[in-house]
């Protein structure tokens, strides 16, 4: 890539140092979309053992990209994302990737296409590391900031992301032991 490309590039995905999430960190302050994205690459890296068989190179890319359209919409929780939100943010981002050079964006696409329709195991891994490290983070921050809705989203979510795999129905189950812990329960 052109080094002006790079660095045009570079300048909308910083965006997502500033574009926070409704999730906070340990200290209580919010936590960015680059944080996530970035928690969500480390979790992919650690468990490649797990995973002997998937790709975890294209799952740390998809980990890596999967939320840049927040560059250009911000950050909408999960559970209030709309479909009209999602057209929107989508051709906000492939109209960018499709400016970038033809091998990165065809690739990226690429990526995007199998991410959205999750029949891949490197995308069902990506989706349930996505779905996992939200309620990761959860437990880690103060109890005081989630949202009345959190604490059985917080049980429940990403039960079905994980079900193709008995190792992350296991890190399931343990992220739900700390968030009853975490609860009282």
């Amino acid at each position: 890539m052109e080094a002006r490309t790079l660095l045009e590039a570079l300048s909308v995905a910083e965006r997502l140092k500033d574009t926070t999430r409704h999730c906070y960190t340990r200290n209580g302050r919010h936590e960015s979309v680059a944080e996530h994205s970035w928690m969500m690459t480390l979790m992919a890296f650690f468990m490649k053992e797990e995973f002997p068989e998937v790709d975890m190179d294209k799952v740390i890319k998809m980990c890596i990209i999967h939320d840049l359209g927040e560059a250009f919409t911000g950050d909408i929780p999960t559970f209030e994302k709309t479909t009209s939100n999602e057209a929107t943010e989508e051709e906000l981002l492939f109209g960018w990737v499709k400016s970038l050079p033809e091998n990165y964006a065809k690739e990226m696409l690429d990526l995007y296409d199998e991410m959205a329709k999750r029949e891949t195991v490197e995308a069902k891994v990506y989706k349930a590391i996505d779905s996992l490290e939200a309620l990761i983070q959860h437990n880690i921050s103060d109890l005081s900031t989630w949202i009345p809705k959190e604490y059985e989203l917080n049980k429940s979510y990403a039960d079905d992301k994980v079900a193709f795999s008995e190792y992350l129905k296991e890190l399931r189950e343990e992220i739900r032991k700390d968030t009853l812990e975490k609860l009282g329960e």
